[in-house]
């Protein structure tokens, strides 16, 4: 019986979270019940120890100051910039609209990182465009979908930190292995549409020829470097000063949010209001992130506690799985779970449970890590709670039905899968970056 509390505490886990009770509460609170029936009173010794050493940690700064960044950038009308100016500048191509929206939802990823505000703005502006130019439903609302998840995955990602934080992996090779990654992804997105351009083009039309020449008149120097040279500046610097050691990810997130509130300066949209807004936005997110930490890190403690991690290793030992077999288990059960429960919620509650049986059969925790977001990104996607599609659906036109959004997302997870393989295939992609770098 006392071998199997752990596993019975991880059910009575995932029993709870379906039925929707809170995920910070749920985790905290089966911590709690399932801590003092193992340990009585005595756990209360240690637990305000290591929640203390979670709050204190340098490194998990960077997640409100990256939040910052992101809202900041949201409310300076970035987007809306680079929308227009991206879709102009592949305005000759056919399907051109829709490569834009891949691109813009890469650099915001890069930018912000922050899902729910991409797919949102993104959908504000660029849907009601992409349907009133001919795109068909299906292919417009995939591909917004699908772009607004990019932060997930390109750094300065947020779920990267916390990856990192939990596997004991550098920050900021975690983000240079997630570069090439990344780039994959907005690649085979790209040909995907221009495939689809091919085959049916009346899905992904041109944009027509006298917006393209008034475009192409006055101010269009000052165009480009107004919506697209700062935000990609303010990536370099972010990005460049940790790649090349002048800052750690902690520093280069206070760059990010103080070139963040800059852009926003020089878009003329600054002020006290949007000050305020922002202060109180990244104040929620990060409350909300660091409270399931917190919970999360008491059901970690509990489970290890009652050796759990070492059950498991045994059984995971004992069955003969190889490391290449539980890593395609672990990828299985990441991609089911993000059909019900939260990316956030998968952070904290599976991935301290498999990360000490990588340890133990020796698999790169730092390929393990970029193989896990990517797989998380797609838990944005897929129904029934892909919350991309709920926010989508939430400022799409009246015209714009939930099983069109469900039809035009499947071809986008079919190439997340398809780039997970990639990684997997080629460990290659992840490492071959932060190994240079370091050389």
């Amino acid at each position: 019986m006392t071998e199997a509390m752990p596993f019975i505490m991880f059910a009575s886990l995932f029993v709870l979270l379906l039925a929707g009770f809170p995920v910070s509460f749920t985790l905290g609170g089966v911590s709690l019940v399932f801590g003092l029936a193992t340990f009585g009173m005595k756990f209360f010794n240690f637990l305000p120890l290591r929640i203390w050493g979670i709050m204190g940690n340098y490194i998990l700064i960077a997640v409100p100051l990256f939040i910052f960044m992101g809202v900041m950038l949201e409310k300076s009308g970035l987007a809306e910039s680079l929308l227009e100016t991206m879709a102009l500048l592949f305005g000759r191509i056919r399907g051109g609209l829709a490569i834009s929206v891949v691109v813009v939802g890469a650099m915001l990823g890069a930018s912000t990182g922050i899902v729910g505000a991409t797919v949102v703005t993104m959908g504000l502006l660029s849907l009601p465009t992409m349907l009133k130019r001919g795109y068909s439903p299906e292919l417009a609302t995939g591909t917004i979908t699908a772009s607004g998840t990019m932060g997930q995955i390109i750094p300065p990602s947020i779920v990267l930190v916390l990856l990192g934080s939990i596997l004991n992996v550098s920050i900021g090779d975690m983000f240079m292995g997630a570069v090439i990654p990344g780039a994959i992804l907005v690649t085979l997105y790209i040909i995907w549409i221009a495939i689809i351009a091919i085959l049916k083009p009346e899905s992904a039309p041109c944009m027509p020829e006298q917006e393209l020449a008034a475009f192409r008149g006055a101010n269009m120097g000052a165009r480009i470097l107004k919506a697209f040279i700062l935000p990609f500046f303010l990536i370099v610097a972010v990005l460049g000063s940790i790649f090349a050691g002048i800052a750690s990810p902690t520093e280069a997130a206070a760059v990010g949010a103080l070139g963040a509130t800059l852009l926003t300066i020089s878009h003329g949209k600054f002020n006290l209001k949007t000050l305020r807004d922002v202060m109180k936005e990244t104040t929620l997110l990060t409350c909300m992130v660091f409270i399931i930490l917190v919970g999360a890190t008491s059901f970690g403690l509990v489970f290890r506690g009652m050796g759990g991690d070492r059950t498991l290793t045994q059984l995971i030992l004992g069955a003969n799985l190889g490391p290449h077999t539980f890593l395609a288990l672990v990828m299985l059960v990441i991609f089911v779970a993000g059909f019900f429960i939260d990316f956030i919620e998968i952070t904290f509650i599976i991935v301290p449970v498999v990360a000490p049986i990588f340890i133990t059969l020796g698999v790169d925790l730092l390929w393990i890590g970029v193989l896990i977001a990517m797989n998380l990104q797609t838990s944005f996607l897929t129904p029934p709670f892909g919350f991309s599609l709920f926010y989508l659906k939430g400022v799409a036109p009246p015209g714009i039905r939930t099983g069109q959004i469900y039809r035009g997302i499947i071809p986008f997870v079919i190439i997340q899968l398809i780039g997970l393989t990639i990684l997997l295939l080629f460990p290659e992609t992840v490492q071959w970056l932060p190994r240079v770098t370091a050389n």
